[in-house]
């Protein structure tokens, strides 16, 4: 496949969505191609996410939970299969799939050269807010995301926990109907994970879809609805935490995933 060229499969026959599904993925494939070898980062995924679910994909290092954001968010092209997003195919409409989602990466992709307010103000004018209503967006967030106390402060002044506060505020901004986290928790400390954490159960009590990638298992137990554990580009099981426990035989998540993949991630 040539760069830009669609997979073939993007021209298939529409896939059946149900009203409650925010995310459907068939046969996703995501295939590196170098000049000695191919990695095959993404291999058949097919999932769907409901709306107003807090869904994770947990998995260590190279599972290819980050990659199935990529293309999830349009920023990597699949190989194969198709996914889409509030009902719209990513490969086909990437700009309609943008403007309802939001996304938290990662690393810090924060602008460095102007303050807080401004990540936040400057977001919405990007998304064509107004200054009046973009200004009265930025100072709700900041309250709301306890920012307020460094409202003029530049980013390489914010705490780990701040910065990540802020990056979720911004992928908020605009109201997006699906909002991707990527290991949003780490390199945190444990007080300002669980700060974060109630950030996300609180934005998840109001609807919010979340789709979450963490290979912190007590993560995964605690604020995801339902989990997909991956490993080597695939879906090994999926279900509720509780549910993955109790079909495994297993007490913890933990121990779920070490008998499955025969892996530790605590190593």
């Amino acid at each position: 496949m040539s760069r830009g060229t669609l997979p073939s499969a993007v021209r298939a026959t529409p896939l059946s969505v149900d009203r409650s599904d925010q995310i459907v993925t068939e046969g996703l494939t995501k295939e590196f191609r170098g000049r000695a070898e191919r990695l095959l980062a993404v291999d058949d995924l097919n999932l769907r996410v409901h709306a107003g679910e807090v869904f994770g994909l947990l998995g260590p290092n190279g599972a290819g939970k980050t990659t199935t954001i990529g293309m999830l968010t349009t920023r990597v092209l699949p190989t194969g299969g198709r996914a889409l997003v509030g009902g719209i195919d990513v490969c086909r409409s990437p700009v309609a799939v943008k403007q309802r989602i939001g996304v938290v990466p990662q690393s810090n992709t924060l602008d460095r050269s102007i303050t807080v307010a401004e990540n936040l103000y400057y977001h919405g004018r990007y998304f064509g807010l107004r200054r009046g209503p973009a200004r009265a967006r930025t100072r709700q967030l900041l309250e709301r995301f306890r920012l307020m106390e460094r409202v003029d402060a530049l980013v390489q002044e914010l705490s780990g926990g701040m910065a990540q506060r802020l990056m979720v505020a911004r992928a908020v901004f605009h109201h997006p109907e699906v909002l991707f986290l990527d290991e949003p928790t780490t390199g945190l400390d444990p007080q300002s994970r669980i700060a974060l954490w109630e950030l996300v159960r609180e934005l998840n009590a109001e609807g919010q879809t979340i789709l979450m990638t963490t290979h912190h298992m007590e993560e995964a137990d605690q604020l995801c609805d339902r989990v997909a554990i991956m490993d080597g580009g695939r879906i090994l099981a999926l279900g509720s935490p509780a549910e993955l426990k109790q079909d495994s035989g297993q007490p913890t998540l933990e121990t779920v995933f070490i008998a499955l993949t025969g892996k530790d991630l605590r190593e």
